[in-house]
């Protein structure tokens, strides 16, 4: 290997790391944004500064974003589930899994640091021992903090819902089946998570995307979140979006795979390992 041929390596893979970094912070900056302002507008101002489908579509349009701003150089997956899933089915070399998810959850990290910033005053007034009543801003709780569920019952939802995410993903972006046109990829992946978290948001806050809980739980802990990593019950919870999602991901993209994908007619060359690039 040239010395100039190892530098095309390694600068592509910085390019791919710095997208995805980027891409998963736009989606975290509007995701936690959006659950902060309804919260806290619901502690101080009752209720009038958003509701559920705000958070749903907020969430659902950072995910769009996201995609635009990563989707020509990574991919966009901004999301280790997304990569592992990837990695398994759709030839994404497995090399660059782990690259690839600390550089997603260096974003989602940062994208809550920001946002923790940014709502600095309101959130100590509406709580200002940084406690559970604020939590949901930045993690996820198994029944959003209220309604009974274990967290055995949230792993079940957190398979459930990104198995979904997966199989839908790979319907959208799959060159060989319908996918969409004019580059309306990413607007139709948001959707995606609007309707999931629409129809299966309520059991565990639909993080389907381990950095998404990860990296923001990680930063409201070094910022004075003393509960973090515990749910409502007091058992040690964030582990349970991270295992969830990596077990649903794949679930989802064998699903494709098996009732859709093998029966799809396979042109003469299919480029591998891109998916969900929809630039």
């Amino acid at each position: 290997m040239t010395r100039q041929t190892a530098w095309a390596k390694r600068s592509g893979l910085i390019g791919e790391l710095a997208a995805e970094y980027l891409g998963t912070l736009v989606l975290i900056l509007f995701g936690c944004g959006v659950v902060a302002q309804v919260v806290t507008g619901g502690i101080l101002a009752g209720g009038s500064l958003g509701n559920h489908d705000s958070i749903a579509w907020a969430w659902g349009l950072g995910v769009t974003m996201g995609v635009y701003v990563a989707a020509r150089l990574s991919g966009a997956h901004i999301n280790p589930a997304v990569t592992l899933s990837l990695a398994m089915f759709k030839g994404f070399p497995y090399a660059k899994v782990l690259p690839y998810w600390v550089a997603q959850t260096a974003g989602a990290f940062t994208a809550a640091l920001l946002v923790r910033w940014n709502y600095t005053e309101v959130l100590a007034a509406a709580d200002p021992g940084h406690t559970l009543k604020t939590q949901g801003v930045f993690s996820t709780l198994p029944g959003n903090g209220t309604l009974p569920v274990s967290e055995w019952g949230a792993l079940r939802d957190q398979i459930i819902g990104t198995a979904a995410l997966m199989l839908l993903i790979l319907a959208v972006t799959d060159l060989l089946n319908t996918p969409p046109g004019a580059n309306l990829g990413p607007f139709i992946i948001g959707l995606i998570v609007v309707v999931i978290g629409m129809a299966l948001g309520s059991d565990a806050g639909y993080a389907i995307n381990p950095a998404r809980d990860f990296g923001p739980r990680l930063a409201q802990y070094l910022t004075g979140y003393d509960s973090a990593w515990r749910d409502q019950y007091g058992n040690l919870y964030w582990w349970v979006p991270i295992v969830g999602p990596l077990i649903g991901g794949p679930i989802g993209a064998a699903l494709y795979r098996f009732f859709i994908g093998r029966f799809l007619p396979v042109p003469g060359m299919q480029e591998i390992g891109r998916t969900p690039d929809v630039s």
